[in-house]
């Protein structure tokens, strides 16, 4: 079983390809010398988002873990993996306030419902905590969680001018995409299932803990 965690520090999609060559190379091979010294290795187990989808062959695996995979998030569109309109996962806030004289919009959605994962610091683009989006899922022009404390997540402009106050009135709904598919999630009991407009058409529980 391996996991090409190196992929995450690839900054082309060439070099991914190379990792997810090695990846399936060195665990097909590490399964063949178990087999050839008699012991047995029925399964051939590899991971990673970018790995997964920039993968050219898979002969000899015979299971791919890729946990990012089916949502993707601002990390895997940092890489290239994907663009931010392919990210199917957010968490919807509420504005709670305003600190005006810093260009601040203040939501009910701080690091416990986005988690504190930073994937995005080193990449090209910074993300903060999450690119806000409107209810319809279209992310505002350059506004995203810049700042976050346990509670309160801080909307602002990542060129610092100031947002539209009046566009996001008290109690107004924003959804935020995460950094990390995996971390936002772990933080939550389900999803609320939506399919291109604000109506719930469905609701899946969660298995959290280890």
């Amino acid at each position: 079983m391996t996991h090409a965690g190196e992929s995450y520090n690839c900054r082309t999609t060439d070099a991914i390809r190379t990792i997810a060559r090695q990846e399936r190379d060195v665990a097909v091979r590490s399964a063949e010398l178990l087999r050839e010294a008699g012991l047995p290795c029925p399964v051939v187990s590899i991971g990673s988002t970018p790995t997964a989808k920039f993968a050219e062959a898979l002969s000899g695996v015979t299971e791919v873990r890729a946990g990012v995979y089916m949502f993707y998030d601002l990390v895997m569109a940092g890489l290239g993996v994907c663009s931010v309109d392919d990210i199917a996962l957010s968490v919807l806030a509420s504005v709670i306030g305003y600190q005006k004289q810093k260009g601040w919009i203040i939501t009910d959605a701080g690091w416990m419902a986005l988690s504190r994962d930073r994937g995005t610091a080193n990449h090209a683009i910074d993300q903060g905590y999450g690119i806000v989006c409107g209810i319809d899922g279209m992310a505002f022009n350059n506004l995203i969680v810049s700042g976050a404390n346990q509670e309160h997540g801080i909307i602002s402009d990542r060129e610092k001018k100031i947002p539209g106050f009046n566009d996001f009135p008290i109690g107004s709904a924003v959804r935020i995409l995460p950094n990390h598919a995996c971390a936002t999630s772990a933080m939550h009991e389900r999803y609320y299932v939506v399919d291109g407009s604000p109506e719930i058409i469905d609701v899946w529980p969660r298995i959290n803990g280890w």
